[in-house]
């Protein structure tokens, strides 16, 4: 296989506030529904930590069995006629480097040769040597940031630990995580760091934007944090502490630095003046962009130990379908029927949003329904 660009395209079109092939909209503006063009692939449930905030705490484990054999993955994935992007999750992909060579790389090879988007989610604290083997074949490195320092790392990193892991030890975790994206930034990598609003970051989003555009990333994520998995009893900010991390965030912001936000609790028809203000400026915002959450949408996750396929990779909502009998586009087909797809199938072409997801709807917005509901702004 050759490492150069697929064949099929003789544009490879840069991702940028312009191009985000995971946001849903588009293909729902081109279709009038929602159509599986992505997948996520969960390769691990280890992970050599044990953060706060992590959407699927509760699934880490010590040890894994065997993953479903990588050609007939390959082929479910063949199945997905318009498949547009993968993303590979775990735990940490990375955590074996036999994963990384037998398992991700094809993977990886596989998208590229098709003409698939691709990007991982990895806390970047492992030998470079394993992030290097991706370089050739991956879109979007994504790593979770929400430090101002090592004791931050330390304080949110490793506090669901069942054993204290050494501060000197973190700290070293540290050194080396901010050391390999800058390593890869400036090899040409696309690093996205995504940071928290939560209890812990709402005041100190400033310092945390900052130190990660003075480690090259080429992107800076933004999302609010929802109860779910080691999240689900943590403290959950109100509307108005959300809406203040925003707008101190874009005051002192880089505004060259590309910022994506994602499931944001706030929306064009709603009745409250401080929330259409907020989307109102977001849509003035130069280099700003706010995604609509494929979770649900678009996007389906498939857990490659036991085939089980899931609307998202930290739903309570039970597997759909199984990879190892079912085709994707029938899971999500499937899905399409649930009850509970139309609490996320609202579409507004005003304002050109998807409305809720799961967790935002179920956190902020249990008796709305949204589908009766128009932009004002």
């Amino acid at each position: 296989m050759s490492d150069s660009l697929p064949n099929n395209l003789s544009v490879w079109r840069k991702l940028s506030p312009a191009y985000d092939p995971w946001d849903p909209l588009p293909v729902y503006q081109q279709y009038g529904e929602h159509r599986l063009t992505s997948v996520e692939l969960t390769v691990t449930n280890l992970c050599n930590m044990r953060c706060e905030h992590c959407a699927v705490g509760e699934t880490l484990t010590l040890t894994e069995g065997k993953r479903i054999p990588l050609a007939d993955l390959l082929r479910r994935l063949d199945e997905v006629e318009q498949l547009e992007t993968i993303s590979i999750t775990g735990g940490e992909p990375s955590f074996h480097e036999q994963t990384v060579g037998e398992y991700i790389v094809p993977l990886l090879r596989y998208a590229r040769e098709r003409g698939v988007r691709s990007q991982i989610n990895s806390n970047l604290t492992l030998d470079l040597s394993r992030y290097e083997l991706l370089a050739p074949y991956l879109d979007v490195m994504h790593i979770s940031f929400n430090y101002l320092n090592a004791d931050d790392f330390y304080e949110v990193g490793f506090v669901r630990s069942e054993r204290r892991t050494p501060r000197e030890a973190a700290n070293k975790l540290y050194e080396r995580m901010v050391d390999n994206t800058r390593a890869l930034t400036k090899g040409g990598m696309l690093v996205s760091a995504e940071s928290m609003i939560n209890y812990r970051t709402h005041e100190k989003l400033v310092g945390i934007h900052q130190l990660i555009a003075e480690m090259g990333c080429q992107r800076h994520e933004v999302h609010p944090m929802y109860p779910s998995a080691f999240a689900s009893n943590l403290p959950v900010l109100s509307l108005d502490q959300t809406r203040d991390a925003i707008n101190q965030l874009l005051d002192g912001r880089r505004r060259d630095l590309w910022m994506l936000f994602g499931t944001l609790p706030f929306y064009a028809c709603s009745s409250s003046e401080a929330d259409r203000a907020i989307v109102e400026r977001l849509r003035r915002e130069p280099c700003v962009t706010v995604r609509n959450d494929p979770d649900g949408r678009n996007r389906l996750n498939v857990n490659v130990f036991t085939g089980d396929v899931y609307v998202t990779d930290f739903s309570d909502v039970p597997p759909l379908g199984n990879a190892l009998h079912d085709r994707l586009d029938q899971v999500f087909a499937r899905w399409k029927q649930h009850p509970l797809y139309s609490s996320v199938s609202c579409y507004c072409a005003a304002a050109a949003c998807c409305g809720p997801n799961l967790l935002v709807a179920d956190t902020y917005y249990r008796d709305v329904d949204f589908t009766k509901r128009q932009a004002i702004v």
